[in-house]
């Protein structure tokens, strides 16, 4: 049976819109079916405004053998001339990607891709805990033990993935959240990723928290405290691990291929290094949870949404990816 992939369609006044029903058009029609959860409306305009010629269905139920079929989790459309940032935008983006978590969660659909929404517009409407869709998710579906990995190839086919041992966090707040506990996750579910992705090996490197991994002690004691500790753990339970290893040289021991995935500490550590090399096709994959979500790497980008020249590539990529792990996974629950 072909897989079910839901889409939650993010911010409306962002590129959402834009770059999914691009990479749908762009995609060969494999038998795979979408579930597109937004405004109808905004994808008629996207459409329009495109010069795209999907059909759109509207949702009625799983049997369908309509390629794209569309379900807006409001009763009221969203009006055409909803300006950048509104909270209305904020208010759809949080209830597709509560509607299309909640389908996966029960076992309705076989994975999910969400595009980017606007964090502050849904901080903003009050939802003052809410630090991003990987956190939002895991606690959606009861997954306690979950972890980011952003991973994508250059024009070169040469890969870069990383995995984050903490997420969104002020850079003040890092060195107290970072435990031994989250590192030695972190290692484990880039191992398995790795397994997973079908790789012939999971050699896994892990950055330190500071400058020079710390200097022996001489610049911040992490190292030796937390990061190390795990690194040695997780190589005596069998894991390929390598580290502490300073990450302004470590990432281009990566790129080069001495290994396989980074551990990062912190979100720009990790990500400020994938996005320079795979920016347009960069996948961010969360780790751990019960279900596949991936999702394009970059934001709503307000300053180019609505004009038709957002580039799909990530997202395309963010979809390969979803429909391939849902394959793999089929696949290992009919051998056992």
């Amino acid at each position: 049976m072909k897989p079910w992939i839901g889409i939650s369609l993010g911010d409306p006044t962002g590129i959402g819109p834009e770059v999914t029903l691009k990479s749908l058009a762009a995609i060969p029609d494999d038998g795979t079916r979408f579930l597109i959860v937004g405004d109808h409306g905004v994808l008629d305009r996207v459409q329009s405004g495109c010069s795209l010629n999907l059909h759109l269905s509207p949702f009625r139920s799983y049997d369908t053998s309509e390629r794209i079929s569309v379900f807006n989790p409001s009763l009221n459309p969203l009006p055409p001339d909803l300006d950048l940032g509104d909270p209305m935008a904020a208010e759809a983006a949080l209830a597709s990607l509560r509607d299309v978590g909640e389908r996966c969660h029960r076992g309705e659909l076989n994975g999910m891709v969400t595009a980017p929404l606007h964090k502050e517009g849904i901080i903003n409407l009050g939802h003052t805990s809410f630090v991003g869709q990987t956190e939002y998710l895991s606690d959606l579906a009861g997954c306690n033990e979950t972890a980011m990995m952003l991973l994508g190839e250059d024009d070169r086919n040469r890969w870069l993935r990383v995995v984050l041992a903490t997420t969104h966090l002020p850079i003040k707040a890092v060195a107290n959240c970072l435990t031994r506990e989250k590192v030695e996750l972190a290692i484990a579910c880039a191992s398995k990723a790795c397994l997973d992705l079908g790789l012939n090996r999971a050699r896994i490197a892990v950055c330190g928290l500071n400058p020079h991994a710390g200097e022996g002690g001489k610049m911040g004691t992490e190292e030796i405290t937390t990061i190390q500790p795990a690194v040695e753990s997780m190589r005596q339970r069998g894991f390929d691990v390598w580290g502490p290893m300073a990450a302004d040289a470590l990432f281009h021991y990566v790129y080069r291929g001495d290994y396989d995935v980074v551990v990062a500490m912190y979100h720009d550590q990790g990500l400020a290094p994938l996005k320079m090399v795979a920016f347009e096709r960069g996948i961010n994959w969360t780790l751990g949870l019960s279900f596949v979500r991936t999702s394009p790497d970059h934001g709503t980008a307000h300053d180019i949404a609505g004009r038709g020249i957002a580039n799909p590539l990530s997202m395309m990529a963010a979809i390969d990816l979803a429909k391939k792990l849902i394959i793999k996974n089929s696949s290992k629950k009919s051998l056992s």
